[in-house]
């Protein structure tokens, strides 16, 4: 944002006035980014604004070159740009497709101290209230450098964010924390369960049904398959282990799609399917997934063989995001813990960018504005009591990083 298009230091808001980061985030929820479509504009966006305040900004685009991710860094007083604190946030949001919403979600909307529309919530919010922030970031003299993340298709299993940090770690940038504003009501979250999405088929072989034994089912295969990894969520649900700060205190598993056959008279001969699991974050994944695999290639696979050499079953990983578990002694666990004045330990069973900060060295925490049971709903909202704490909370940590907070 320009340093003329705003006061050098910014308010908080309360609940009688509008937040000074509305017309921000009206501007980002305006830009569809569903992740199905690019980002590019919106980043372009952020990334001049940045640029008319006298920040340039990285960007990192995927091989489909309309996707990308922006770090922009705004330096300590003596032109630090190493170390410092990361401000973290997704551009994309999900679909709208088949939900009822009684405004456009593209066309943000205030009623009644709520604003409606797509990503309000989940989470532009808490981006437009960090790019409000940034005059006021310019204005005071820093200790240490404050960063903006911006990345593209969290939502399909935070599949951008891998590319920025690799692009950090390549350029030797290290920053000291990493603060996600992902929905918590403004409340420090402190683990998450991991995210695992795979792709299976599986491949059988077409014949008449009145031909049946010269076929081989491939639904009936995959089935087999999905109630194993249904036996493998009974088993987590009821053995454990457990972590009861978790709202789901065990590790879960799911099928969430299935595509198979062509016709009713005929042995199916491929069978898709899509499933997940969200582990918490003290298990393997990679142990789960293995207990799929070898039960899928072990068992199944020689019974199907048997039937018809074709048989086959294939896995390919669609996604994978780890788990987060801050511990309570980080410095950004701290910090967040003071500002917000909250000590109460929480943990969530969905997954964010932390999890990958957390992996490349980068501790981390979840903090932001909304609730999480808006997001993803028609009608979602963030409330402007909520975006107001964002902003009162943003102008403490700007200040926790200034020289005068450093030398006290």
């Amino acid at each position: 944002m320009s340093q003329s298009a705003a006061p050098a230091h910014i308010e908080p808001s309360n609940t009688s006035t509008q937040p000074a980061s509305l017309p921000w985030i009206e501007r980002l929820v305006s830009i569809d980014t569903v992740s199905r479509n690019p980002n590019l504009g919106l980043i372009e966006t952020v990334r001049d604004d940045l640029r008319k305040a006298g920040i340039e900004a990285t960007i990192t685009t995927d091989p489909r070159g309309q996707w990308a991710n922006l770090f922009a860094t705004v330096p300590a007083h003596d032109g630090t740009t190493n170390g410092g604190i990361v401000l973290s946030g997704h551009t994309d949001v999900v679909p709208v497709d088949g939900q009822d919403w009684q405004s456009d979600p593209f066309k943000p909307e205030t009623r009644d101290g709520l604003l409606y529309g797509r990503g309000t919530c989940d989470m532009k919010g808490f981006i437009g209230a960090a790019l409000t922030m940034l005059p006021q970031m310019q204005a005071t003299k820093l200790a240490k450098p404050i960063h903006f993340a911006l990345s593209y298709d969290e939502e399909i299993g935070c599949a951008g964010a891998p590319l920025m940090i690799q692009d950090l770690q390549k350029r030797g940038v290290k920053p000291d924390g990493c603060i996600v504003g992902e929905p918590t009501s403004m409340r420090p979250i402190i683990a998450h369960k991991g995210i695992n999405t795979y792709q299976c088929c599986v491949r059988g072989f077409a014949a008449h049904s009145s031909l049946t034994p010269r076929g081989l089912n491939a639904i009936e295969y995959a089935a087999r398959l999905i109630c194993y990894i249904r036996d493998i969520a009974d088993e987590f649900r009821a053995k454990g282990p457990f972590d009861e700060l978790y709202d789901v205190p065990f590790t879960t598993a799911q099928t969430s799609t299935i595509k198979g056959g062509n016709a009713i008279n005929t042995v199916p001969a491929e069978c898709n399917f899509q499933f997940e699991f969200r582990n918490l974050p003290t298990m393997d994944p990679e142990a789960i997934f293995k207990r799929i695999e070898t039960y899928a290639h072990e068992t199944l696979l020689p019974k199907m063989q048997k039937e018809h050499a074709n048989g086959a079953i294939e896995f390919s990983r669609i996604a994978a995001a780890p788990g987060l578990d801050a511990t309570e002694q980080a410095a950004i666990t701290q910090l967040v813990r003071a500002l917000t004045e909250n000590q109460e330990k929480r943990k969530v069973a969905y997954g964010t960018e932390a999890g990958l900060f957390a992996l490349a060295g980068v501790p981390s925490i979840v903090c932001g504005p909304g609730n999480i049971e808006q997001a993803h709903k028609a009608n979602e909202y963030v409330s402007l009591e909520q975006l107001a704490q964002c902003e009162a909370f943003l102008g403490k940590f700007i200040h926790s990083m200034s020289v005068e907070a450093h030398t006290r």
